[in-house]
C-alpha cells in the first residue's frame, strides 16, 4: 500500500486533559470545546455559521495503533470484537469522526458543543454535515 502524509490544520482547545475522564461518546457529558485552526485558514471558515453542524475530522493522537480487537464499551464481560466493527478510538488510523454544532466563530476559532476530544488533539479537518438532498 501507499504512504501518504496528513498535516493537521488546528488542535482542540478542551477541558479535558485526561484520556480516562473523557466520555465515550459526546451525549454522555461532553464538554464544549474549541477548534483552534491555523490563523491562515480563517477564509476557510466562510459559509459556516452558528447553528450549523458539521463534521470533524480529528487524529487521535494518544491511540494505539496496534490494537485490533477490544471489549466494547471496556466492558470485560463482551466479547472481544475488532476495531472496525466499534468506535474505539485505538485502532490502527486512528481518525476521530465527530458530529458537533457551531455556537461561535471567532476569526479562526470556532466554539463547538459537545466534543469528547482531548485538549490539543490534531484537527485534521471540517466539513458540514449533509442535509436532506433538496437542501443541498
Amino acid at each position: 500500500m501507499t504512504a501518504f502524509e496528513l498535516r493537521p490544520i488546528g488542535r482542540v482547545e478542551s477541558t479535558l486533559t485526561d484520556l480516562g475522564d473523557a466520555p465515550r461518546q459526546p451525549d454522555e457529558g461532553a464538554p464544549d470545546a474549541w477548534l483552534v485552526l491555523d490563523p491562515e485558514l480563517a477564509p476557510a471558515l466562510d459559509g459556516l455559521t452558528r447553528g450549523d453542524e458539521v463534521l470533524l475530522f480529528t487524529w487521535l493522537d494518544r491511540a494505539d495503533r496496534e490494537t485490533l480487537a477490544v471489549h466494547p464499551r471496556g466492558d470485560t464481560t463482551r466479547p472481544l470484537t475488532g476495531v472496525f466493527a466499534t468506535r474505539a478510538p485505538d485502532r490502527p488510523n486512528p481518525i476521530g469522526l465527530h458530529a458537533v454544532e457551531i455556537l461561535a466563530i471567532e476569526g479562526h476559532r470556532v466554539h463547538v458543543a459537545h466534543l469528547e476530544a482531548l485538549d490539543g488533539t490534531p484537527i485534521l479537518d471540517v466539513k458540514p454535515a449533509l442535509g436532506p438532498t433538496s437542501a443541498r
